[in-house]
């Protein structure tokens, strides 16, 4: 039962969307409109099971919310997942059964891209409902949020280096990048510009091909990604990924990318903070996307845009500097910040 699941955290909604037609199984969770309507991608993955697709659309709706409420966007906290291969699974049919979804909530819910659902993808569900953002430029959106969401990240990764390694720059030091998709491959570029040295892994053999030869990363196979000899980890991958297993193997003194949900369970953020690795908190550090997506629904400028990009390291420095004085974990530090910006709305209502 949902209620009983280990990741449900009062949760508003959790609605489940069949349609035989098209092939469509897919969950939508709504955690918070306490700060607007709910907001979060949409994931397009083979989960093994229904268990996990359950604990994946729990954990992602919760950190839209505390992402939304970091970054200051008038948005609460949803995520949708489509449980099928996005290679043989998707069709135009099923993505427009998606738009259906969505708009059978009418409005409390919004989406966007996520792992497995693109830009084309966003355009077939605004067939069928206009609670969708991350359209193409050509279809009056604001394009494909990863570069924005990546420019988020190095911004992030140069506070969380000036206050644990006191560098003002990033060059000359070692970077190793988990996962090459669309923000981990943009990350890198924007790494190797800065002078960083990088060491990357992905599944995928031509992205990690492409960054050995145009950014003279050193590859290594995905499972010793971990052993690597780095100055910062930066995970771009799947979630859960910082757990009981591999904090112990961490070389690096800091922890900063752009995966979601990467702290498999809260006491990870804690075993870090015992390591006396600093953690930029996952959902404060790649708000760049939603931030995006907020611009392109509120009318918001590319300047204005910019500006909360740059904001994400100033917000992360605060976090650093308030766990540090209440000698917490960062990723505590950043949940009481949220819960009291969430509590305030609510208690405005």
């Amino acid at each position: 039962m949902i209620f009983e699941a280990e990741d449900f955290d009062d949760h508003e909604q959790t609605v489940f969307f069949c349609d035989a037609d098209s092939g469509l199984k897919a969950i939508i969770a709504i955690h918070s409109t306490a700060l607007g309507p709910a907001a979060g991608g949409c994931r397009f993955y083979p989960y093994a099971n229904e268990q996990d697709a359950v604990r994946d659309v729990l954990r992602l709706s919760k950190g839209m919310t505390l992402k939304n409420a970091m970054a200051g966007l008038p948005l609460g906290g949803g995520k949708a997942v489509i449980i099928a291969d996005p290679v043989a699974g998707k069709s135009p049919a099923l993505m427009q059964a998606m738009g259906r979804a969505v708009e059978k909530l009418g409005g409390q819910f919004i989406t966007g891209e996520d792992v497995g659902t693109s830009a084309k993808d966003m355009v077939e569900i605004r067939k069928e409902t206009s609670h969708v953002l991350g359209l193409p430029v050509n279809e009056g959106g604001s394009g494909d949020p990863s570069p924005s969401t990546a420019r988020g990240v190095l911004e992030g990764i140069k506070a969380a280096a000036k206050h644990r390694l006191h560098k003002d720059t990033l060059e000359g030091l070692t970077i190793a990048v988990q996962g090459l998709g669309h923000v981990g491959s943009t990350l890198a570029g924007l790494l190797a510009e800065e002078g960083v040295k990088l060491i990357v892994c992905d599944m995928n053999e031509t992205a990690v091909e492409w960054a050995g030869s145009d950014l003279g990363a050193q590859a290594v196979p995905s499972e010793v990604i971990y052993d690597a000899e780095a100055d910062i980890f930066a995970p771009c991958a799947m979630g859960a990924i910082l757990n009981a297993n591999t904090i112990p193997r961490l070389k690096a003194s800091i922890v900063a990318g752009a995966a979601n949900n990467q702290l498999a369970t809260a006491a990870d953020g804690a075993a870090l903070r015992e390591r006396s690795i600093l953690y930029a908190p996952d959902y404060v550090i790649n708000a760049g996307g939603i931030i995006q997506l907020s611009a392109e629904r509120t009318g918001e400028t590319e300047e204005a845009v910019m500006a909360r990009l740059r904001a994400i390291g100033g917000t992360l420095t605060a976090i650093f500097e308030a766990a540090g004085m209440q000698e917490l974990p960062t990723s505590e530090a950043a949940d009481r910040i949220a819960a009291q910006r969430i509590l305030a709305a609510n208690s405005a209502v």
